[in-house]
């Protein structure tokens, strides 16, 4: 796929996403948006995936480790065929398929429930393990957060799969040096991230995540890595697509009322018609 379709794709995300805490009227969109396109690459690009057969032992997998982005992943979830794009304005509602955070108990096609930070991150050391130990060519993608990061278990993580040599694991971490209560590096600042994830034995990799090229470049350098699991470092823009949205701590876990909703969609419209 080249990228203008993808770029196409990670819009409609961007409107999936904007669509369903809107209807919700609660959730994280900030972290969703800056996550569009490591979403899109990943499920139209790079994971052995197929919507019709979820629970295919061979697959790859994938943990949202800051599962609060949820929208996003529900969002491209929904482009890639688990199921309807109409579904996403149930998002939060009792009953639904679509919870605040996400729950295998519910969803078909999710790896791991998460939402509690810094444990996804473990449970994908484990599938990555247990691929290992099974001898299976599986791999594992879990998407962890800059603020998320801040959480003890996630370094405990990564010195297990530093040690283990967990190169069927790929950790991305979404750098767009925003969470709840304001930037990352004034909050409680944990970088340099690629020298942290250096000493705990991974091959790091650094880039723009909002730019498909390198995130391709990014996947392929990892499958090629032996011996130690990848870390990519992917430098994105909070809120990115959604004018007032970005680079705008307010926007980490609120939704848009229905002016702000109309805005939001016009601005997203103006970048799928220059993508036409």
């Amino acid at each position: 796929m080249d990228n203008l379709e993808l770029k196409r794709i990670a819009n409609e995300v961007r409107k999936g996403i904007i669509t369903g805490v809107h209807a919700a009227k609660a959730g994280h969109p900030g972290g969703s948006l800056s996550a569009a396109e490591i979403f899109t690459f990943l499920y139209f690009e790079e994971m052995n995936i197929d919507p019709a057969d979820p629970k295919n032992p061979d697959r790859d997998r994938f943990v949202l480790s800051k599962g609060h982005t949820a929208p996003g992943l529900y969002s491209v979830m929904a482009q890639r065929g688990y199921f309807p794009v109409e579904e996403l304005t149930t998002l939060r509602k009792v009953g639904s398929r679509l919870q605040g955070h996400p729950s295998i108990q519910y969803l078909p096609g999710l790896d791991m429930s998460s939402g509690s930070l810094g444990q996804g991150i473990s449970a994908a050391c484990g599938m990555a393990l247990a691929g290992k130990i099974d001898h299976k060519d599986y791999r594992v993608y879990t998407l962890i957060g800059d603020g998320e990061s801040e959480e003890g278990q996630v370094w405990e993580a990564c010195m297990f799969a530093g040690a283990k040599k967990l190169d069927n694991l790929v950790v991305i971490l979404d750098n767009n040096n925003l969470q709840i209560d304001g930037p990352v590096s004034e909050v409680n600042n944990p970088y340099p991230f690629d020298k942290k994830f250096e000493a705990f034995n991974f091959h790091v990799i650094c880039i723009d995540g909002n730019d498909f090229d390198q995130l391709r470049a990014a996947f392929k350098e990892a499958r090629e890595t032996k011996g130690m699991p990848t870390a990519i470092v992917a430098k994105t823009l909070k809120g990115k697509g959604v004018s007032y949205m970005e680079n705008a701590v307010d926007w980490h876990g609120k939704a848009p009322n229905d002016e702000q909703y109309e805005i939001a969609m016009k601005d997203l419209e103006k970048i799928g018609e220059e993508l036409a």
